[in-house]
């Protein structure tokens, strides 16, 4: 009887390609100038903000270590909620103008005419300007005296905009808006020019027209990017202070007298920098909650790669 050799194995391995074994271990010190750059400027201020919470010092004078007495005199002082409150409120009325024209105005400047690069760069102009600068100017346009209502003759442009509460608050969210739209209309129209051009071919086969294609494609396209945008917008409003403080110093009464601005008058007008540091510490626990919070809403981050896809 014959029998049969077994097939011979063969003696060469499979190789894997070479870019996958250790790729990640060849450029882990590729991060390290930024990870020095975060440490240096983010991890040790803040650990350092830290510190001073839990001491007394006027600024100048020594720095004398006081346990939690100044977590209790900010956590006691009432107008701690009310600028609390404020911030909330600047940062949710001025997400809720600037998302929808922002991705308006995004949407617009994504089509291929050239005239719409021009308004491009137009419309990026307010982004290039001091804050001071703006608040400076409308504050000047909105004097009910000598102001742009004035000198135009329009009843309606000469109210007192920065001298009654309900309106002052309008004024610093219109002008909050009003400078950084531009920033988000552009990562809008970067978003909107990734989505392919395909789907919207086969919509108009389907006979759908431009409003139901923003609502049915461009739209449920640019969830991702309406969170990233959300993030900046919610986490930035947090920390809004000369625009603020040139425009309202926090007035009338303390009607926009945000968190931002509240640290800046306890630890460089009252000299109480324990209590500063404090509010700087919720402000930074504030952001990050909410910031987390927008993660989770927007799901895990490797699903935000689908985008356009």
């Amino acid at each position: 009887m014959t029998v049969l050799a077994p097939p011979a194995v063969p003696t060469t391995r499979t190789r894997r390609p070479a870019s996958s074994v250790g790729g990640h271990g060849r450029v882990w010190w590729l991060a390290l100038p930024a990870l020095g750059m975060f440490v240096v400027f983010g991890v040790v201020p803040l650990l350092g903000v830290l510190g001073l919470s839990f001491t007394t010092w006027d600024g100048l004078g020594a720095i004398t270590p006081s346990g939690l007495d100044s977590w209790r005199a900010t956590l006691a002082d009432p107008g701690l909620p009310h600028a609390l409150w404020v911030t909330f409120e600047i940062m949710v009325l001025s997400w809720l103008f600037q998302t929808p024209v922002s991705i308006l105005i995004g949407v617009f400047l994504a089509g291929p005419q050239r005239y719409r690069e021009f308004l491009a760069v137009l419309y990026f102009i307010p982004l290039l300007l001091s804050a001071a600068a703006i608040a400076i100017t409308y504050k000047a346009l909105l004097d009910p005296n000598f102001g742009l209502g004035a000198g135009l003759g329009m009843p309606f442009l000469q109210q007192n905009w920065l001298g009654e509460s309900g309106l002052a608050l309008a004024v610093v969210v219109f002008v909050v808006s009003w400078q950084f739209i531009p920033f988000h209309s552009l990562i809008y129209q970067g978003a909107v020019r990734q989505i392919p051009r395909s789907m919207y071919e086969a919509a108009q086969i389907d006979g759908a027209g431009r409003v139901r294609q923003f609502f049915s494609i461009t739209l449920p396209q640019l969830k991702y990017t309406i969170v990233t945008s959300s993030t900046l917008m919610v986490v930035g409003s947090l920390t809004f202070f000369d625009l603020i403080f040139v425009l309202t110093e926090g007035g009338p009464g303390d009607a926009t007298r945000s968190l931002a601005l509240e640290m800046y008058k306890t630890g460089f007008q009252a000299n109480l920098m324990g209590p500063a540091s404090a509010i700087a510490v919720i402000l930074v626990v504030v952001g990050l909650l909410i910031a987390l919070l927008l993660r989770r809403l927007g799901g895990r981050g490797d699903e935000s790669q689908l985008e356009g896809a």
